[in-house]
């Protein structure tokens, strides 16, 4: 039988001609012809009487009794089975094309293995019957070895997104839905299976991802046949996609990754791949955000002061947040007025723009054009626009605007492209700030922002757009693409970002992350934090601060100062490096890092989130290293509190020990108190 072998980065996908995935996780090599032939499996007693080998497209007659690929109907009357009607194999792409047996419905299915071995898969399903189809579900499934019986996905709320949680993969299915109208603060992310005990440097890992922003799935089934699978798709709500006559509907892109070499092998695939996609021609600026400085109270008077100081500890991009257009006041009125307000501002923006340009930084401004408030003038004159019925559940006291209504998509696409032609505007601030809760209308919402968005970046293609929903609860693969970082949390305290960036930068590469410096006290938790840690937490990603630095004393804007030159003059290392977390034994202490592509240096941060479990902690092990070089290793920054009668030597000039010393060995910790950060350079010299 033909084989189809994709080969890329020490990964082989493997299909053969009735489009059966054979293999999918570490290189096989060159194959012989008769390698379909050996992975026939045995037929069990009281079961179907040919080995059970799933398709891509695996359903019921295919003897897989689990959840199936494909679910619809023409007019009560099943979507039929699809069979491989064709196989073609390019360099990296495999094409699959499908069809039913009375070619009612057919298919095209593209698999693509990248050249970093992140595995991309999409249908595009096509209705030839003179009746519509109604699409129940169309998702990827692929196969997972038996080993991968540990499973690890995330859950969430506000301001905690990317709570990790891990079960065994039992019999059953594991699944994971999503009906916010975007992912959610609870989104399952990143779903892994792998062996048990898998960790960040260790364990063969199967992960998916669905690049998508509307509502989806995402699941792992250990069937008692004992084939198991990961799949996942977009999660259609009864009469969201009907298909009539020669309509086709193309599914999200699945993105698939295996990893030998623990979680952080995935990002080690995942980084690159979207790197090359994102590649930035200028250096991720220091940020500053006005919302927990100022609020609603936006003036030219406040803002100045704010400008200054922003200007004085090294910002490069000052971003005004919300309060700025018509009404707005506070959050229960006035989105949908997208004007400047005349009252706040009686010259527009054109004032506070040109002291911002004069500082030497550029300007940003917060939007938020999928929503709408009740009280406002724009659904006074167009109640129409708003979606769902009236009255209806108000979410932050704001409703959603109908994107998929043509009028309503051009009026917010002129009024953002109004803004953007009167203001030297380089970054929009793009939010959304509550779930849809309509039902059916997840599908065309999401497409219109993909529109909206894409039409916005032709026409202005250098303004930067960060995708920000509540903090972090749209943030996906599927909107990448057309935007330049996301929000990666509405909350600051450094405690909470150690995590959520930890696991949010699986991935996401930490460039495209922002991650800000808040006040001392958290506006969102109230919990204090020394100014150290929530340096050390911001510095690890595109880094900003969301402070009235203005009232901040002089010794803090100079160590603030200090820190943004350092993140200037290591951003080079910060947003191009390979990131590495560490499997430290005591869950009260975290160890990550950046280490460069050519491993000629590299920048650690030793955490301590609570009081350690021991009186002495573990070695510091810094993993990523050459092995065989020797490396001069460096205590950096402002030193953290410690509680130690001596400290260990070493910090005091630095030391010289190879790669592998470093990682298998280690060096001594200071010891610190709870909630501090030390940092830690690296600098290969043999």
């Amino acid at each position: 039988m033909t084989l189809y072998h994709l080969r890329a980065a020490g990964v082989s996908f493997v299909l053969d001609a009735r489009g059966v995935v054979l293999h999918w996780g570490p290189d096989l090599g060159e194959l012989p012809d008769s390698f379909a032939g050996t992975q026939v499996p045995a037929i069990s007693p009281s079961s179907v009487d040919v080995p059970l080998q799933l398709p891509l497209l695996a359903g019921l007659r295919d003897g897989w009794s689990g959840r199936p690929a494909l679910a619809g109907h023409h007019d009560g009357k099943p979507a039929g089975t699809l069979r491989a009607a064709g196989v073609e194999l390019s360099e990296n792409t495999i094409t699959v094309r499908t069809e039913s047996a009375d070619r009612s419905i057919s298919a095209s299915t593209e698999i693509e293995l990248t050249a970093q071995g992140v595995l991309r898969i999409r249908h595009v399903l096509t209705n030839h019957d003179p009746r519509v189809l109604e699409l129940s579900a169309l998702d990827v499934l692929l196969p997972i070895p038996y080993e991968a019986q540990e499973l690890l996905d995330f859950s969430g709320l506000w301001a905690h997104e990317r709570r990790p949680q891990r079960s065994p993969l039992r019999q059953g299915v594991w699944s994971r839905e999503s009906r916010h109208g975007r992912p959610g603060h609870d989104d399952a992310f990143l779903l892994m299976t792998g062996e048990p005990g898998f960790g960040f440097r260790s364990g063969r890992i199967w992960a998916l991802h669905l690049a998508w922003s509307g509502d989806k799935r995402i699941w792992a089934e250990r069937s008692a046949l004992g084939r198991s699978v990961i799949g996942a798709g977009e999660l259609l709500a009864p009469g969201e996609i009907r298909l009539a006559p020669g309509e086709s509907y193309a599914t999200p892109w699945a993105i698939a990754v295996f990893s030998d070499s623990g979680i952080d092998g995935l990002s080690d695939r995942l980084h690159p791949w979207i790197r090359q996609q994102k590649a930035f021609t200028k250096p991720r600026p220091v940020v500053l955000n006005t919302w927990e400085a100022v609020y609603f109270d936006q003036s030219l008077d406040r803002l100045t002061d704010l400008v200054d100081a922003a200007a004085e500890v090294g910002v490069e991009r000052f971003v005004l947040d919300d309060g700025w257009f018509t009404g707005r006041r506070d959050d229960r009125r006035a989105l949908g007025d997208w004007y400047v307000d005349p009252d706040v501002w009686p010259d527009g923006l054109h004032p506070l723009i040109a002291r911002v340009h004069a500082a030497g930084m550029d300007f940003g401004l917060w939007v938020e054009p999928e929503m709408i408030s009740p009280d406002s003038a724009l659904a006074r004159a167009h109640p129409d626009w708003i979606l769902g019925p009236d009255p209806a559940l108000t979410w932050r006291f704001q409703r959603v605007l109908d994107l998929a209504n043509p009028d309503a998509y051009e009026y917010v696409l002129g009024r953002l492209t109004d803004l953007l032609g009167e203001y030297p505007i380089a970054f929009l601030k793009w939010d959304h700030n509550r779930d849809l809760l309509e039902p059916g209308a997840a599908h065309r919402q999401t497409t219109a922002l993909y529109r909206l968005l894409g039409a916005l970046r032709s026409a202005f293609p250098d303004v930067e757009i960060e995708s920000c929903a509540s903090g972090g609860a749209r943030i996906d693969l599927g909107i990448l693409p057309l935007v330049d970082r996301f929000w990666t949390s509405d909350t600051n305290d450094p405690l909470d970002r150690q995590h959520i960036q930890r696991w949010t930068s699986v991935l996401v590469p930490p460039e495209m992350l922002g991650g800000h410096l808040g006040a001392g006290t958290a506006h969102v938790t109230g919990r204090t934090s020394a100014l150290g840690l929530r340096l050390a937490t911001a510095l690890f990603g595109h880094a900003g601060i969301e402070w009235d630095v203005s009232r901040a004393g002089p010794e803090d804007r100079a160590l603030i100062a200090r820190w943004a030159d350092e993140y200037r003059r290591r951003r080079p290392l910060l947003h191009t490096g390979r990131v590495v977390r560490a499997d430290t034994p005591d869950p009260a202490v975290l160890l990550h890092g950046v280490v460069a592509q050519d491993r000629s240096s590299a920048l650690f941060a030793l955490v301590t989130l609570d009081a350690p479990a021991a009186a002495l902690p573990p070695p510091i092990r810094f993993p990523g290293l050459d092995a065989e070089a020797t490396y001069r290793v460096t205590a950096w920054g402002d030193p953290p509190r410690v509680v130690q009668d001596a400290p260990p030597p070493w910090p005091a000039d630095g030391v010289e020990l190879t790669g592998r010393i470093l990682a298998e060995v280690g060096l001594p910790a200071p010891l610190l108190v709870p909630e501090q950060a030390a940092l830690f350079t690296l600098v290969r010299i043999g």
